[in-house]
């Protein structure tokens, strides 16, 4: 690959590939897991040579901890509202969910979201929700789910970078947020960290 690909390799929906064919989210997950895992990634690769990634992780010879005083296995059965309009984040995000005993409901956008929201007799537990989408935006669409069902938690994520967030009424410190990529296990801490807080969550105005 050229040097101007290889700057960005790493960086959130930088793709090569045409519309429709590519995320630019795979190699940034890579990279996420891999620098949580305090390890790092190098690469080598060079035009019409091909590319080589080597993962580089710590030896571990203790017993396995979490210095950040999460919790280890962040099981749930509370009912989610996942709002993403990656498809393939989307997909992956709710396989993780389940498997740790959540149930689910996908929305791809903020349209699909408030059908969700009007045809529930009871509320979702929370909502999980980009920031940055086509229509109403996640501080939006929060805002109206938080009409409808007010003890609704609510979670933001997204991939870009702060000030993006900030212009769109979400601010990091006020709310609870996320940043892409994010792995699975990253996800369902932070969605049971918001779960076992005292209070609700809402958007900033």
């Amino acid at each position: 690959m050229s040097g101007e690909v290889r700057a960005r390799l790493f960086e959130p929906f930088f793709t090569t590939k045409g519309p429709g064919r590519g995320t630019g989210l795979g190699l940034a997950v890579v990279h996420g897991i891999v620098r949580q895992s305090g390890g790092h990634v190098e690469v080598e690769s060079a035009p019409g040579q091909g590319t080589r990634f080597h993962l580089w992780f710590p030896i571990c010879t203790a017993g396995v901890s979490d210095p950040a005083g999460r919790a280890t296995n962040p099981r749930g059965s509370e009912e989610v509202l996942l709002v993403e309009d990656d498809e393939s984040v989307r997909r992956l995000a709710a396989r993780g969910l389940e498997s740790l005993g959540y149930a689910v409901t996908l929305a791809d956008g903020s349209a699909t979201a408030l059908e969700a929201l009007d045809t529930r007799k009871t509320s979702f537990d929370i909502l999980v929700t980009d920031v940055v989408m086509p229509g109403l935006d996640g501080r939006e669409l929060a805002d109206a789910a938080l009409a409808r069902w007010p003890s609704m938690r609510v979670l933001f994520t997204s991939g870009y970078t702060d000030d993006a967030v900030v212009r769109r009424g979400v601010l990091q410190r006020e709310v609870p947020f996320l940043q892409k990529p994010y792995t699975a296990v990253a996800l369902a801490r932070k969605i049971r960290e918001v779960l076992d807080a005292s209070a609700p969550a809402r958007s900033s105005s």
